[in-house]
């Protein structure tokens, strides 16, 4: 049991540290190639080794529907497409501050999951969660205006990408959330065929754009100039954090491996320092406080799950609320 629960905190710290690594990685990459490209260059070969590993080992058979194709599209539309084609975009129309912010963004998925619950299914969070919210809130205003809550006025030419980042977030809340439609499946069944529908998807897009001259095609030269960033993102954030975290979060459970994503934003800022990029205090104290709010949700969900267990059969309370 111990062994079983360290390889799962393993593999939920490993997809944690390779998404807070992903964002200064693409921001190297956006000096060369664009991050339409960039984005399906990464996941083209992470959807062809997904269905390889998928056709190995659960065979022809893996790849049916069962009538369910029009929702594994949409679900695999929200991650593939609107998540990574969004989030690439709005952190390099930001600049270097869209580094960190992405990152951040990122971190605050288990908190917009609630909000989107709240709002679909009137489930009203509790106070201690509404409470984490808004201290999440107040640190990513501390990220974004760097401590001067007046430049919010004159922040216009950053309203759509930042607006980006968050829609693309609300994707792959989406696609989370859509798993639980695909619970008799494998994590692999549904990562790949959600992985290839949502990254062809996301190609048709990108050429689309390319054919109306709104994005550049890359040189050979740029992408071998990229080579080991897009390698790095093919093995890292794109296969072994995809399956690792799914297959870490149903050993730890949910409730402690959301905890692991705290490693989010520090990872981020730990790879930006190493790169020379120099942070804000601002930024510093916005990072803390949403990793703060973090932890305090997750502490508050931990004893809400505590309480729903009867001490004396250990079984499970239905909930009241």
């Amino acid at each position: 049991m111990k062994k079983s629960f360290l390889y799962g905190a393993f593999l939920c710290l490993i997809a944690s540290i390779s998404w807070g690594a992903m964002f200064p990685v693409a921001h190297h990459s956006f000096q060369y190639i664009e991050p339409f490209y960039f984005t399906i260059l990464r996941y083209i070969p992470v959807a062809i080794i997904l269905v390889i590993m998928l056709w190995m080992k659960e065979g022809k058979q893996a790849f049916k529907t069962e009538g369910r194709g029009l929702a594994l599209w949409f679900y695999g539309t929200m991650a593939f497409t609107v998540y990574n084609l969004l989030i690439f975009w709005g952190q390099d129309a930001l600049g270097n501050s869209g580094v960190l912010l992405a990152s951040i963004m990122e971190s605050l998925m288990p908190m917009i999951s609630v909000l989107i619950l709240w709002i679909i299914s009137s489930q009203r969070p509790n106070k201690n969660t509404l409470f984490s919210i808004a201290i999440a809130f107040i640190g990513v205003l501390f990220v974004i205006t760097k401590g001067n809550l007046t430049s919010l006025l004159s922040m216009n030419n950053e309203l759509i990408p930042m607006l980006a980042l968050l829609v693309s977030v609300i994707g792959w809340v989406v696609y989370t959330m859509g798993g639980a439609r695909f619970a008799n499946w494998s994590a692999l069944r549904y990562s790949a065929l959600s992985c290839l529908y949502g990254t062809a998807t996301a190609t048709v897009i990108v050429l689309l754009a390319t054919a109306a001259g709104w994005v550049e095609v890359p040189t050979i030269s740029a992408i071998r100039s990229v080579q080991l960033d897009l390698a790095f993102m093919i093995i890292f954030p794109g296969l072994i954090a995809l399956l690792g975290w799914n297959v870490g979060v149903s050993i730890l459970k949910p409730v402690n491996g959301l905890l692991f994503i705290n490693f989010v934003p520090v990872t981020t800022v730990v790879v930006t320092f190493i790169q020379g990029h120099a942070l804000t205090i601002y930024e510093l104290i916005g990072m803390l406080l949403v990793i703060t709010a973090l932890m305090l949700n997750n502490i508050s969900q931990r004893r809400k799950a505590e309480r729903e267990i009867v001490p004396e059969t250990g079984k499970t309370l239905r909930s009241a609320s």
